[in-house]
């Protein structure tokens, strides 16, 4: 495994490798938007589309607070993960919004 930074996208790449995860090996991955409205979300995920991102927006029962969720199956380096999150982060603040973490179920067997 390579050696990861010492923040906190290391720390969630480290999460999925000691649960099995092979970090070499594609696995989706699911990176989340926090966007102030379904119509800022939209226009997100009309563009996150573009790049290739499988998209939903949907806002949270409790919370009432909206996210674009953008998927995309890739071999999750450190410097792929980042790359990602800058380039969704900027898409977002177009719209009010910023890159708000990312999560996955691995690939694990």
């Amino acid at each position: 495994m390579e050696s990861l930074p010492d923040d906190a996208t290391g720390a969630a790449l480290r999460r999925l490798a000691d649960a099995g995860s092979d970090l070499t090996r594609p696995m989706e991955m699911d990176f989340f938007v926090a966007v102030p409205s379904e119509t800022a979300g939209n226009a997100v995920a009309a563009v996150a589309r573009e790049q290739g991102f499988t998209t939903s927006v949907e806002q949270d029962a409790e919370t009432a607070n909206w996210t674009c969720y953008c998927a995309k199956t890739i071999v999750p380096s450190y410097d792929e993960v980042v790359q990602i999150e800058t380039l969704l982060d900027g898409i977002a603040r177009l719209h009010g919004g910023h890159a708000d973490g990312f999560g996955s179920f691995g690939n694990a067997d």
